[in-house]
């Protein structure tokens, strides 16, 4: 086996082993993040308030106390909970009154779809468009991706949806404004109803993408080896898209990481405004409904999801930059 190729499973296997005590510290954040928020959970799962505690006889309240462990100390509680939650087990919904994993596994797939045609739409926008910037340095296409990125920076993506929705769904009538269909009931209508939210969504993050492609585009433009490769006769697209492409895309990759994250564990203010039954959602009907296994366990996806995700960063930057699996491994 190759040394590079030697020094990559290495490196993989080291990144991987060091995200073993990150997630295990996000679980305890996430469980203390639960008992520390106000509230009953035994009223809650009662379906009380914290204020009817009058109402509840002793004899339930305690049992469903004991039901939920938490006459144990709390590091107790806490491995009691991780090992359930190893196995799928989150308890069951307060206000669903169904087991919580099937509740979040039935919002995956609509915040999945959202955030990976979001994400298409945002990469296949702002690369090119940000090359082409950087390769037009100082013209009109230049100053066309500044006001791009300026407009997607100063303007809030619930405005920009609100003005999209007044024009193609009651102005012209061409799309539906709120409401999802799964693509295996009607593939055709579930595009009707994405590409709104999902176009919101990936513009807004196209503009943070294209402030980082032009600048660091333009910087190895000018950089020596770019002149060596012009000096010695290479064709001029050959030079951009083969060697100045693959340098400059580390901080993109950064930045696409990082919203790669908040994609696909969901957005707040477009599911919302769209109403899209995603993860985002259920999880501000569970702070409503004070749902705390919902909770504990769509926060705890969104979590893990920004650790995996940032591994798999790690891994391309990596390939993009041979000395840092040098420098580490």
């Amino acid at each position: 086996m190759a040394a590079p190729t030697k020094r990559m499973i290495r490196y993989t296997l080291l990144r991987a082993l060091q995200m073993i005590p990150t997630v295990l510290l996000v679980t305890v954040a996430v469980f203390v993040l639960i008992i520390i928020i106000p509230g009953d959970p035994v009223l809650s799962m009662l379906g009380y308030y914290a204020d009817d505690v009058t109402a509840v006889p002793h004899e339930i309240y305690d049992r469903m106390f004991r039901e939920l462990r938490l006459d144990r100390p709390i590091p107790i509680q806490y491995l009691y909970w991780l090992g359930d939650a190893l196995q799928g087990d989150f308890g069951k919904s307060v206000v669903f009154r169904v087991p919580v994993i099937d509740v979040v596994l039935s919002r995956v797939p609509a915040t999945l779809y959202l955030g990976t045609a979001s994400l298409f739409i945002a990469i296949a926008v702002a690369v090119p468009f940000g090359v082409w910037a950087a390769v037009k340095n100082d013209t009109w296409v230049d100053h066309l991706a500044s006001g791009f990125v300026l407009f997607g920076v100063a303007v809030p993506g619930f405005w920009f949806g609100m003005i999209v929705i007044l024009v193609f769904a009651i102005y012209l009538g061409w799309l539906p404004s709120i409401g999802y269909v799964a693509p295996q009931e009607d593939f055709l209508r579930f595009l009707r109803h994405l590409i709104m939210p999902a176009t919101v969504l990936g513009l807004d993050v196209a503009a943070n993408i294209l402030r980082f492609q032009r600048t660091d585009f333009l910087d190895q433009l000018h950089q020596d080896y770019v002149r060596t490769a012009r000096a010695k006769g290479l064709p001029g697209q050959l030079v951009i898209w083969k060697h100045v492409l693959k340098n400059s895309l580390i901080a993109t990759v950064t930045v696409v990481g990082l919203n790669t994250a908040r994609l696909l564990g969901g957005s707040t203010v477009i599911e919302t405004l769209f109403s899209y039954p995603g993860l985002s959602r259920l999880l501000i009907e569970a702070i409503y409904a004070r749902d705390f296994p919902v909770i504990q366990a769509v926060v705890l996806w969104m979590v893990v999801l920004v650790v995996v995700v940032n591994f798999f960063v790690d891994l391309i930057y990596a390939y993009l930059n041979p000395r840092i699996r040098y420098a580490t491994a």
